[in-house]
């Protein structure tokens, strides 16, 4: 049955939306890691303490000892209020006056109202993103003081697109607004996002990938204008901003492309099988992990290009020159490991003079070993291209050759074969060089799409920024299968909602202890990333064609 709105209460519900977007995301996440471990906690309970993984079964035991016999009856977690006034509980679809009187909850199946708040947190977080990313350009970049501080081409590095951005945020909000008012049991909301995804947010792509000169140019005004510097600390303590930094201003964009794939995924989830909802959110989610990975691409590429320009200056060869810099060249790791070196006797062993310093600088493509020198430079005296490169892990042979492993070049710069024995400063690190160097060698490294088996799985419960190209920053509330960890608290894992690897502390993360639950994780992938039937491809087309026909 159609329940029409009236248009001014969802534009009055939205122009009351009081979080930030930044204080949103942040409670959201939280949130989202507390109802997985009451999930988790809840289902331990209902199966009699069903046995964890057996990778951590001592880890159970110390969890069951902790908790009473008779746990405690759980509270129900505190829903999210977006709105400024604190009195009106429109935290959820259901709470809103329009949907207790009319009587639709009493008719619709429990999945159906999850869906329906799938749906309204998507534009609700939209509006909360609308409102911090319009406080970015009418508080900071319109400031008149901001206007004469900055030269033209300053402003330009500094916000970048930013205008066009929060248009098209405009628009995509409107056309969601116009949509809950057609009935108040929302339709549908991935048709919309798909049409923005594929016609609309290139503006994300250009935005984010300026983000390298963004933060360069930000740091060096800090440093080199104290009128600026004085500026942005004067408007950062307006109450506005509720206490937030510039920085997190300049960062929404990306946040928000991100999290709209998370949104996406969440509704489907709760939209039945084999639908036309169905279709339409994976054809949305498909769009938008495109227009991700563009900005993923473009943010990488810039960095790259900067980084590889770096290397190059500081390197000087004692062999024959190789060209460093190529676009299609990038570092994968680079840091000092111990070369030993002589008779492999437990009398020359003894000495210290069997461990040199070398350090290596390992690209996608090609390895170049060095040694470092004064002035911040690296003599280069060997390299070989990736592909033939082959590691061994040596067996147990006591405390001196821990952490060593065998590198071999098959051809390396002199047109031979050259083997190498190196340390490594701890296990981990170890088999995180062996990983990057050889990553084709034999291995239990799959990826979950092809594991039919339950693999252990861990949450994100503090965010992590990667220090090393071969580690994986981690978001509040991401799940990640585990292929890897090591003693010394390092995990090798492959998040399931893009499927990126990379190493990352244990001390980050916590260990979804259920096997339902993790079980439930990957269907939902599975489901997620499930490839294309020839009656979603028909769809996308009528789609892609009606869209060209409205423009």
């Amino acid at each position: 049955m159609i329940h029409p709105i009236p248009a001014d209460s969802w534009r009055n519900l939205i122009e009351q939306i009081g979080l930030l977007y930044q204080e949103y995301r942040d409670k959201s996440t939280l949130q989202e890691i507390e109802t997985r471990r009451q999930q988790d906690a809840e289902i331990e309970d209902n199966t009699n303490g069903c046995p964890a993984s057996e990778d951590t079964p001592e880890e159970e035991e110390e969890e069951e000892e902790e908790e009473p016999a008779s746990p405690p009856e759980r509270k129900a977690l505190p829903q999210i209020c977006l709105l400024s006034n604190p009195h009106s509980r429109f935290n959820l679809w259901q709470d809103l006056p329009e949907i207790r009187s009319s009587g639709v909850l009493e008719i619709l199946q429990p999945e159906e109202i999850k869906l329906q708040e799938a749906m309204f947190e998507l534009v609700t977080s939209e509006a909360s993103y609308y409102k911090s990313l319009n406080l970015l350009v009418s508080h900071f970049m319109e400031n008149e003081r901001m206007r004469k501080i900055l030269h033209p081409s300053e402003a330009h590095i500094l916000f970048s697109n930013v205008l066009d951005v929060l248009a098209v945020s405009e628009r995509f909000l409107l056309e969601l607004e116009h949509r809950m008012e057609e009935n108040i049991v929302i339709s549908d909301v991935c048709d919309i996002v798909y049409r923005y995804a594929a016609d609309h947010f290139s503006v994300y792509i250009t935005y984010v990938s300026n983000q390298t000169y963004q933060e360069r140019a930000y740091k060096q005004l800090l440093q080199e204008k104290a009128a600026f510097r004085e500026l942005i600390t004067q408007l950062e303590l307006d109450p506005k901003c509720k206490g937030l930094p510039f920085s997190s201003f300049l960062i929404l964009p990306f946040q928000r492309i991100t999290r709209l794939k998370l949104l996406v995924q969440n509704i489907l989830k709760r939209v039945e099988e084999r639908s036309e909802r169905e279709c339409t959110a994976l054809d949305a989610h498909k769009e938008l992990e495109m227009v991700v990975k563009a900005c993923n691409e473009g943010v990488r590429k810039m960095s790259r290009t900067e980084q590889m320009i770096c290397i190059q200056k500081k390197m000087e060869f004692k062999i024959k020159s190789v060209p460093i810099i190529s676009h299609s060249r990038w570092l994968l790791k680079q840091g000092e490991l111990q070369q030993m070196s002589g008779p492999k006797t437990s009398r020359t062993l003894r000495t210290k003079k069997l461990f040199h310093e070398i350090y290596l600088f390992l690209f996608n493509d090609l390895l170049v070993i060095c040694r470092q020198i004064p002035g911040d430079k690296y003599q280069v005296f060997d390299s070989a291209p990736r592909g033939l490169l082959r590691v061994e892990e040596l067996e147990d042979q006591g405390q001196t050759l821990a952490n060593v492993f065998i590198l071999r070049l098959l051809e390396n710069a002199d047109d031979r074969e050259a083997t190498y024995m190196l340390k490594a400063s701890s296990q981990s690190e170890m088999k995180r060089w062996m990983t990057s160097l050889a990553p084709n060698r034999r291995t239990k490294f799959v990826s979950f799409t092809s594991r039919l088996l339950d693999c252990p799985q861990v949450q994100c419960v503090h965010p992590y920024v990667a220090q090393q190209p071969d580690e994986l920053t981690l978001e509040l509330a991401d799940i990640l299968n585990i292929l890897d960890k090591t003693d010394d608290g390092w995990i090798f894992g492959e998040r399931l909602h893009d499927q990126e690897r990379g190493w990352f502390p244990s001390s980050m993360t916590e260990e979804i202890l259920n096997p339902k639950i993790r079980s439930q994780n990957l269907k939902e992938c599975f489901r997620v990333h499930k490839m294309d039937d020839p009656q979603r491809s028909q769809n996308k087309d009528r789609r892609k064609l009606g869209s060209r026909n409205r423009q």
